[in-house]
């Protein structure tokens, strides 16, 4: 299936001052309305081919539908963002391409998905798990790492999702101290997979300062999290001057600066407890100015709704 072109899609417009950025849900709610199927590796090497065939022809059906509910909570809440979970079609990048079959069987299936969440302006992002690592030095890892990524790149056009920073696949630099290495894969990544790339700064591999540095030699858009941030800098506020200078360094990494994206969270039982806590009660002021927030917090809907209303009294809307 060919890809949405830019032109197509519904540009989303800044936000006005007086208005909250778009906050964002990931993966799953905390109460039980969004929920998917998994298989484990073991029982799915237990299976025949032909078992494995039908076994997933009935999940990817299966989570297809329940992606289609999470678009309906997101309606029904005004949620304008969210984040599919990277298993959403377990082992379609496994060696015996069964999987990846299927998913093309389903194109038809998959585009009526990302053509509704397109008429109901929600945006679809990714963010791959940890085990794609770029910046491995082992060529067999950065081989499974970007096959993992032309999997989710492949679901992304199947769902007819642009190839571009609107439909982002969100990844962390891996393997610290390897900038130069960094840059290398990623200049040299295929199309359909860069353009829709964005790299975030974490905890303790890379800052964000390091990761700018790959963004802009790469030119990859920056989602800067601020959490990470004071978390890696031992700052003792959200309001620290150098959040703020970060926002807006990673702002001049966005083609389109009213598509940028950033990740909020708060520490568990500290500050910079770099678990995440059930709500969000504290927010940099400088966010007010993201178009786009992902709400990384324990109670998921709970959560957003939680920080529209403190938000809302915050600054008096």
């Amino acid at each position: 299936m060919t890809p949405v072109e830019l032109d197509n899609l519904p540009v989303a417009q800044p936000q006005p001052k007086d208005t909250l950025p778009y906050l964002g849900l990931v993966c799953i709610t905390f109460s039980k309305q969004v929920r998917f199927r998994t298989i484990t590796r073991t029982r799915y090497l237990q299976l025949s081919q032909e078992q494995r065939v039908s076994t997933l022809k009935e999940l990817y059906r299966d989570n297809l539908q329940r992606l289609d509910g999470a678009l309906t909570f997101c309606q029904q809440y005004n949620i304008r963002l969210y984040r599919m979970p990277s298993g959403l079609f377990p082992m379609s990048d496994w060696e015996d391409e069964v999987g990846a079959s299927v998913l093309e069987e389903m194109s038809a299936e998959l585009g009526k998905i990302g053509q509704r969440a397109n008429q109901l302006g929600i945006r679809m992002v990714l963010h791959p798990d940890q085990y794609v690592v770029l910046s491995s030095d082992s060529p067999q890892v950065v081989a499974a790492s970007i096959k993992i990524l032309e999997r989710h790149a492949l679901t992304l056009d199947l769902l007819g999702l642009p190839r571009s920073c609107w439909s982002l696949m969100n990844i962390h630099g891996g393997k610290s101290q390897r900038i130069e290495q960094l840059v290398e894969v990623i200049s040299q990544l295929p199309e359909n997979i860069k353009s829709r790339l964005t790299l975030e700064n974490d905890e303790y591999a890379y800052s964000a300062g390091e990761i700018l540095e790959v963004c802009q030699r790469t030119g990859v858009p920056m989602v800067f999290d601020a959490h990470h941030h004071i978390c890696h800098e031992n700052l003792d506020s959200y309001d620290h001057p150098n959040v703020a200078e970060m926002f807006y360094a990673a702002q001049q990494t966005w083609t389109h600066p009213e598509w940028q994206l950033v990740h909020i969270s708060n520490g568990e039982e500290a500050f910079n407890d770099r678990k995440h806590s059930d709500l969000i009660t504290a927010m940099p002021k400088i966010y007010q100015q993201a178009p786009w927030i992902e709400v990384e917090a324990k109670h998921k809907e709970e959560a957003i709704a939680y920080l529209r209303s403190w938000w809302l009294l915050e600054n008096n809307f």
